[in-house]
């Protein structure tokens, strides 16, 4: 039996090879212990020791706690964006594909990670009002919420906001299940349901081999 390995080992792990400045060592630490135990279950002395450093150099790179969450939350958005890129380059000019590739995006991080979006949990432990970090929160689920709203316009739903606003439902729901009652509970069949919805607003089925959207056609044709 392999035996397991201690929490100040496996933060460790988390460290890019090569990274050797101190900032870069706190933050990687920092961001790997936020997501497995929360915000508010990890005090800066363990980021330090697991950074392999002390409370003074990291209140040297970062002036409290607070600066530091605001950054995990800023590195979090930039991580999704960059999710986005990946679902629109496996499908180029292809909204449908893209949409479905979203929700499917969606499912494996579900079912990979029972800890599900950071940035919501954050939203949850954030409790004092005015914390700055809500601000970010809000302003990137915001972004994401319209961002998928125009996609579902472009793949040629009826109502894309509306569209929009149960996938996140869906999406949110299913972290939460997932977290509840594991991977064998409603989260299983997220991309199941979230097919049936897009469906029932017009949207058809992903096909592997399509140029342009149904949809985006009929605006071309018009436009002649």
């Amino acid at each position: 039996m392999t035996k397991e390995k201690s929490e100040p080992e496996a933060v460790a792990l988390a460290v890019e090879p090569g990274v050797q400045r101190p900032r870069e060592r706190i933050f990687v630490c920092a961001q790997d212990l936020f997501h497995r135990r929360g915000i508010r279950g990890v005090g800066v002395d363990a980021i330090a020791e697991a950074a392999g450093t002390n409370k003074m150099t990291l209140y040297r790179h970062f002036g409290s706690k607070d600066e530091l969450i605001l950054e995990y939350l800023n590195y979090k958005g930039r991580k999704s964006d960059e999710v986005w890129t990946e679902i629109e380059a496996a499908s180029p000019g292809d909204p449908i594909g893209q949409l479905y590739g979203f929700v499917d995006k969606a499912a494996k991080f579900i079912a990979e990670d029972e800890r599900g979006c950071d940035l919501a949990n954050a939203a949850v432990e954030l409790t004092e009002e005015g914390h700055p970090g809500l601000r970010v929160i809000e302003e990137f689920k915001v972004r994401q919420r319209d961002r998928l709203a125009r996609l579902c316009g472009a793949a040629g739903a009826s109502r894309p906001e509306l569209l929009a606003d149960a996938l996140v439902l869906l999406i949110e729901g299913a972290r939460v299940s997932r977290r509840s009652v594991g991977t064998e509970g409603p989260s299983a069949n997220l991309v199941r349901t979230s097919k049936a919805v897009i469906a029932s607003f017009g949207v058809p089925p992903r096909t592997k081999h399509r140029s342009q959207p149904k949809a985006a056609n009929r605006r071309i044709h018009r436009g002649k």
